[in-house]
This record gives C-alpha cells, sequence and structure tokens, in this order.
C-alpha cells in the first residue's frame, strides 16, 4: 500500500470514529423521569431506581440517557413537563414517589411505557385496571401507603393510651388524600377516639395546622404519606417538637430526621422495582404482561431520642415490635 493512500485511510477511519460514537449514542434509550419535587429531593429515589436498572444490565450514561424533569412542588407544572417528554419522544417515562405526576404522564401518552413508583392503591388512582393486568402502558410498584392509616393509628394509641383525640395532617391537593382521611378515620372509629382532619397544601399551612392542634386540643398526630411532608420533615419534625405532639408518620426518611416512629414500606424498594421494570421493558417486555408489584414487608422505625425529649416512655410491647430503634 502507497504511503499517500495509508494517510488517506488512516485519515478516513479517524474521521468516521466521532460519526460512529455519535450513532452509537443517538442509539442510546432514553427514559423520561418526571418529577414532582427537586433534584435534591428526589436524590433517594432516583439512586434507588438507578440501581433497579443496573440490575437489569442498564447504566445511565453507558448504555441508557436519563432525561430529568423537575416540577419542583408545582403540581400545575406537570402536565406542561410530560407532555414535553412525549415530545422527546423518550422511549418510557418513569414517575417516582408521585401520583400527581403518574397522571399527568398518562394523560400526556397512551402508548410510551410509563412506570411508577407510589405509596396510593393504584387501581382507586386510575393508574392501572388491576394489580395482576395492568392494562394499557403503565405498571409500576406500589407501598400502598395511603391505606396503612389506621395500623399507624393504633401504634400511636399503643404509644400514647391517654390520648382523647388525634389529628390526621393530609395534603388536601393529593390524590391520596382521600383514601388517608377514609382509613384513618376507621382506624380512630374501632379505638373510639374522635380524629380533626387538618389540611396542608404548602409550607405556610403545615405552620398553621400545627398552630390548629392547640386549639382542637389534639393529643397525637397522625401524618399521610405524601411527597409534601417528606420534603418538608425538618419542618415537621421541628412543629411536632415545638408543640410537644407524639406523631407517627409514614415514611423512615422523617424519623431519621427527628420524628418519633414510623410505619411503612422499604422507602427505596418501590423506586428499585420501579427501575427493575424499566429495564424489563427497554428490554422489550409490556407494562401490561408486568403485574404491578406490591410491598409485603413493612418497617416500624422509633426514635428513642424524640421519645424521651417528648417525656414519652415507650411500651416494651412496641420495643419488640419495632424493625429498628434510633438513639
Amino acid at each position: 500500500m502507497r504511503r499517500r493512500e495509508f494517510v488517506t485511510l488512516v485519515g478516513g477511519a479517524a474521521a468516521a470514529w466521532p460519526l460512529a460514537a455519535k450513532a452509537q449514542q443517538s442509539a442510546m434509550p432514553v427514559i423520561g423521569y418526571l418529577g414532582a419535587s427537586s433534584p435534591e429531593q428526589s436524590a433517594f429515589g432516583i439512586t434507588a431506581f438507578r440501581r433497579g436498572l443496573s440490575e437489569v444490565g442498564y447504566i445511565e450514561g453507558r448504555n441508557v440517557a436519563i432525561e430529568y424533569r423537575y416540577a419542583f412542588n408545582d403540581s400545575n407544572r406537570l402536565q406542561a413537563l410530560a407532555t414535553d417528554l412525549v415530545r422527546r419522544r423518550v422511549a418510557l417515562i418513569a414517575t417516582i414517589a408521585s401520583t400527581g405526576a403518574t397522571l399527568a404522564a398518562k394523560a400526556a401518552t397512551a402508548s410510551i411505557p410509563i412506570v411508577f413508583s407510589s405509596g396510593q392503591d393504584p387501581v382507586d388512582a386510575g393508574l392501572v385496571a388491576s394489580f395482576n393486568r395492568p392494562g394499557g402502558n403503565v405498571t409500576g410498584a406500589s407501598s400502598m401507603s395511603a391505606d396503612l392509616g389506621a395500623k399507624r393509628l393504633g401504634l400511636l394509641y399503643e404509644l400514647v393510651p391517654r390520648a382523647a383525640r388525634f389529628a390526621l395532617l393530609v395534603n388536601p391537593k393529593s390524590p391520596n388524600a382521600e383514601v388517608s382521611i377514609r382509613d384513618a378515620r376507621e382506624g380512630a372509629s374501632a379505638l373510639g377516639r374522635p380524629i380533626e382532619i387538618l389540611s396542608a397544601g404548602n409550607t405556610e399551612e403545615i405552620d398553621g395546622s400545627f398552630a390548629d392542634l392547640l386549639s382542637k386540643r389534639v393529643d397525637a398526630l397522625l401524618v399521610s404519606p405524601d411527597t409534601l411532608f417528606t420534603n418538608r420533615r425538618v419542618q415537621l419534625v421541628a412543629q411536632a417538637a415545638q408543640h410537644a405532639v407524639p406523631a407517627i408518620y409514614p415514611f423512615r426518611a422523617i424519623v431519621e430526621a427527628g420524628g418519633l416512629m414510623s410505619y411503612g414500606s422499604s422507602g427505596s424498594e418501590g423506586p428499585r422495582q420501579a427501575g427493575i421494570y424499566a429495564g424489563r421493558i427497554l428490554n422489550g417486555e409490556k407494562p401490561t404482561d408486568l403485574p404491578v408489584h406490591r410491598a409485603n414487608k413493612f418497617e416500624f422505625i422509633v426514635n428513642l431520642q424524640t421519645a424521651r425529649t417528648l417525656g414519652i416512655q415507650v411500651p416494651p410491647r412496641l420495643l419488640a415490635l419495632a424493625d429498628e430503634t434510633i438513639e
């Protein structure tokens, strides 16, 4: 081979490498992530989602890309963000810890697969037709956290058996609100105790709801599962401490921030399962053939330091039931 021909061949190959790399990159599947909160508030769930993806062989940046869209706790933005992802022609849309985001994605497309992680019953929320046969383009994982209000109330009553009046803190804008209220009222009725419903849809209203505790003579508080309350956990814990009110929460993260007790599924299991389903769909499976994963293990966490601060002696039975105690 002549030198000029060799140089031309090498030069042509070198020029082709960026084109080949670009073609390979464009062939990489793209997942659209639709989040109701901020990147910082979503970090825990995204990490678990990526872990699930990796279990099926997908690593972000290596053989899958993720386009992130965040509503920054403004639910009115979700629909426009979902529509933007559809225009982007992503291979799949993932929604973590937000039924509102899943509903927005479902309204935006009937063809692009949607994988969710939610605390609500997805059938009641209108996400799927049934657990075993989701139907359509939506499937995912549910912790059924919104249906555990009566159980949480029972644990709270065991801790403070002299409590004469309970309250439920609920976000009226949440798709979980109606189920949470119904479940809490049934639990309170079984205990023979009244329960007040306190509504809070933003930071200021959370502060106002705690002020209402005094006027309503509430002895103990049940906090419903909602992204707003998880994101505002430091505020919740501070208000509960300031008003010296025993409270039980749906998520471990709030107890780790100083809350008294929590009862619910592992916070990482739902997003991880959603990641696994996302990978399986990228591999060719259809959402309608993947039954909704239902949480079957729940954690009861007690913060003993917070109990001591409130002057509460945790009964031996509750200590025995606890999966973990935080000192």
